[in-house]
């Protein structure tokens, strides 16, 4: 019994470190606070995570994001939020910032360069919008000349796609890319007629 009290109290001590922190936090650093080995801490955190889910009545629930946890509110909660908080910033994901963000999503790391190669249109806005909403981020530069800044997907992108990582985007196949190509092609064209 007593061993089950301890882990109800470690249990606590991880709710009010995801609580405090909001953002996510690192398993290593979740164990390291609570004095547990990672193992044994992944346990409890995905204990935690199950019984949240399975209660239907808890307004809260963690998520996890490679290797690292956060806590957030449930999707069922955000109607009864916005009535008293100012309405969160909404993100409008056109066409053109999908197609850009699935081109980093899936070639990354990639300058923005190579993504007009693909896309056959120059995408300054695009990538500087996805940046903006903190789907993209400067992960690096390259060693060519020029030194072209390098683009990747950031820990936001996992968490509004509902994704652990970057191993769980569905594959992409070839005709899929070929689209892309073919609708890129139409939106220059249709850019020249005007």
């Amino acid at each position: 019994m007593g061993n089950e009290m301890e882990i109800e109290k470690l249990e606590g001590l991880i709710e009010a470190i995801l609580f405090t922190m909001g953002d996510s936090v690192e398993l290593e650093k979740i164990a390291l606070a609570i004095a547990h080995d990672e193992e044994t801490t992944k346990k409890m955190l995905h204990h935690m995570m199950d019984r949240y889910n399975a209660d239907e009545t808890r307004g809260i629930s963690i998520i996890e994001l490679e290797n690292s946890y956060q806590m957030c509110t449930k999707k069922d909660a955000y109607e009864c939020l916005i009535r008293v908080a100012k309405q969160p910033r909404r993100f409008v994901l056109t066409d053109v910032l999908l197609e850009t963000l699935s081109i980093v999503a899936y070639k990354q790391p990639v300058t923005k360069l190579e993504i007009e190669k693909i896309r056959g249109v120059k995408s300054d806005h695009a990538v500087n919008k996805l940046v903006e909403y903190e789907l993209v981020e400067e992960v690096g530069r390259m060693d060519a000349p020029g030194r072209p800044i390098l683009f990747g997907t950031t820990e936001e992108f996992l968490r509004r796609f509902g994704v652990q990582s970057l191993e769980e985007l569905p594959s992409i196949n070839q005709e899929q890319i070929e689209e892309f190509a073919a609708e890129a092609e139409d939106e220059a064209q249709m850019k020249l007629d005007i």
